[in-house]
C-alpha cells in the first residue's frame, strides 16, 4: 500500500469511529401500505404542539421531516392528506462511568524507566462520570382514511452537548424518513 492509501485508510477509520450510531426501531404496524401516498401533513406543525423542550430543535426536526418527505415526492397538504405524521420525543438525562487508563500506552508498566508517574500517585481507581442525554424521536405515520397506524418509527441516540443533540435529532429525522421509504417500497 502506498503512503497516500494508508493515510486515507486511517482517516476513514478515524472518521467512522468518531460517529456514534443512531438506532432505528420500526414498530406498531397496523396496516400495510395499500397505495402510493402522494400527500402528507405534520400534525405538530399545524396545531402548534412542541415535542422537544427546546423550541429551535423542535422546529428543526419538523422542518427536516417535511423536507425529506418532499424529497420522496410527496406534497404537503394540510386540507386532505393521504398520510398524517405525528412526532414526539423522549429526552432522558443520564450519567455513565468513564474509566481512565492509569497505565497509558505501556499496559501494566512492567518495564518503564519512568515507573512512578506523579499524575497517578495515590490514585488507584480513576473513574469519572460523564453526563449525556438519551434521545428518542418517535414518529407515527397514520392513514387518515382508515384511521389506523401505518407504522411507528423510533430513532434512539445519545448526545453529550446541545450542538450534538441538534445534529443527532436532524440525522434521526432523516433516518426515520429513510426507514419509511424502505417500508413502503418493500410492501
Amino acid at each position: 500500500m502506498s503512503r497516500k492509501n494508508v493515510t486515507s485508510f486511517l482517516l476513514l477509520i478515524g472518521f467512522l469511529s468518531s460517529c456514534s450510531s443512531i438506532e432505528i426501531f420500526k414498530e406498531r404496524t397496523e396496516i400495510r401500505p395499500y397505495k402510493e401516498y402522494t400527500s402528507f401533513v405534520i400534525v405538530n406543525k399545524e396545531i402548534g404542539s412542541r415535542s422537544f423542550k427546546d423550541e429551535l430543535i423542535d422546529a428543526k426536526v419538523s422542518n427536516e421531516l417535511e423536507i425529506k418527505m418532499k424529497e420522496l415526492g410527496l406534497v404537503y397538504d394540510r386540507d386532505s392528506p393521504d398520510l398524517v405524521i405525528r412526532y414526539s420525543s423522549n429526552e432522558d438525562p443520564r450519567q455513565k462511568e468513564v474509566y481512565n487508563n492509569q497505565y497509558p500506552m505501556w499496559g501494566m508498566r512492567v518495564w518503564d524507566p519512568w515507573m512512578f508517574d506523579p499524575r497517578f500517585m495515590g490514585r488507584q481507581n480513576m473513574v469519572s462520570t460523564k453526563n449525556y442525554e438519551l434521545l428518542q424521536l418517535i414518529v407515527d405515520y397514520i392513514d387518515p382514511k382508515q384511521d389506523k397506524m401505518l407504522m411507528t418509527i423510533t430513532a434512539v441516540s445519545e448526545a453529550s452537548s446541545a450542538k450534538t443533540k441538534s445534529k443527532k435529532l436532524i440525522k434521526s429525522a432523516e433516518k426515520v424518513v429513510q426507514t419509511y421509504k424502505e417500508h413502503v417500497k418493500a410492501n
